[in-house]
């Protein structure tokens, strides 16, 4: 029986986000806070941050306190990323997403 080794990198990086108040706003009408997002956003484990088109990246994810959240941003934003979307999962998407793991 062969034997081989293998690696496991996990790279965690901590991006610049842009925020103002149009998107802070936005987040708080969904119950959600800058730490919220920003923790989602660089914690995220595969298969996200996704693509979506149009230089948007979606991440799905949970926040500190569990409750899982999606949020859409656009990366390069002034050297940053700039979250356009975020809220909860629907009861729907949070069945789908247990099902997938």
């Amino acid at each position: 029986m062969a034997t081989g080794l293998f690696s496991v990198y996990t790279v965690i990086m901590f991006y610049d986000f842009r925020w103002n108040e149009w998107n802070i706003e936005k987040i708080q009408r969904h119950g959600l806070t800058i730490e919220d997002v920003e923790f989602v956003v660089n914690n995220a484990r595969r298969p996200f941050p996704r693509p979506i088109g149009n230089e948007k990246w979606l991440v799905v994810g949970p926040t500190r306190s569990g409750r899982v959240i999606h949020a859409i941003y656009l990366a390069g934003v002034g050297g940053g990323l700039f979250v356009i979307h975020a809220r909860p999962l629907t009861p729907n998407e949070r069945r789908r997403q247990r099902r997938r793991r």
